[in-house]
């Protein structure tokens, strides 16, 4: 599949994909939120080590790529919540791989 000489559009859709999930915490947020709709502090809490301004920016980016939605409540104080879109979903397969591959790598 990927030995085929390095065709552009193959290369051009891998950067793409990796724009989308790139750095240390998307997937993990993504994977977080599998589970269900959740609020800010409950993703944090989830994400060990991950400060509140980082997890801030990778959220905003998430639902620029519209891989997650937020959800607005106009309640005092404000409710927000999280919630995995159906494109984000799509990435299941690569979180299971990369699980598996993650698990042998340990090894």
């Amino acid at each position: 599949m990927l030995s085929n000489g390095g065709c552009p559009k193959t290369m051009l859709s891998i950067k793409d994909a990796l724009e989308a999930v790139e750095g240390r915490w998307k997937l993990l947020i993504l994977f977080s939120l599998s589970e269900r709709t959740k609020r800010f502090k409950e993703i944090s809490r989830d994400l060990n080590g991950i400060t509140d301004k980082t997890l801030s920016k990778e959220l905003k980016n998430l639902e620029e790529n519209k891989l997650i939605s937020r959800e607005v409540f106009s309640t005092f104080p404000p409710k927000v919540e999280y919630t995995i879109t159906e494109h984000g979903m799509s990435l299941e397969k690569v979180l299971d791989e990369l699980h598996f591959w993650g698990l042998l790598h340990r090894q």
